[in-house]
């Protein structure tokens, strides 16, 4: 599931879910409404999944726009099996994703 959240005064942000409601990716900050929706009008039509590994070595997963704008970044993963299944669920939530 996605969701667009007012998180502060006009602030917004993208909370992507598993099926289950697991949170999978949060994004960051937007302006508007209208710029969360256009940011994921983009990443609907073609993610861009970045794999990194961050300082104790746990796995994470960054959004991206094809363009390369940075969008979001997942929780950290144990293991690297764990994260290529956070992008399956994440590629599964975007393809079912209407705004």
């Amino acid at each position: 599931m996605v969701e667009i959240l007012k998180i502060a005064e006009g602030k917004f942000q993208l909370r992507i879910d598993s099926e289950s409601g697991s949170p999978l990716l949060h994004s960051i900050p937007f302006k508007s409404e209208s710029d969360a929706k256009e940011v994921l009008d983009k990443v609907i039509a073609k993610p861009i999944f970045e794999r990194k590994t961050d300082h104790q070595g746990k796995f994470v997963i960054t959004l991206k726009t094809a363009n390369g704008e940075n969008v979001g970044q997942s929780n950290t993963y144990s293991s690297e099996a764990g994260m290529e299944n956070g992008i399956k669920n994440l590629m599964k939530s975007l393809s079912k994703a209407s705004i």
